[in-house]
């Protein structure tokens, strides 16, 4: 169980990537679909 963790933790990292001297272009990882569905759930927007 604590393996299938440590390989999930290590997929989901952020990404650095040097694009010019001085100059680098950082991404990080994606919400699973599971906690953007939670978060979309609980914090609803209402009609304005």
């Amino acid at each position: 169980m604590e393996n299938s963790a440590s390989n999930r933790q290590d997929t989901k990292t952020w990404a650095v990537r040097r694009v010019g001297t001085v100059t680098f272009a950082i991404s990080k990882p994606k919400r699973s679909r599971r906690k953007l569905r939670q978060s979309r759930l609980k914090n609803r927007r209402r009609a304005r």
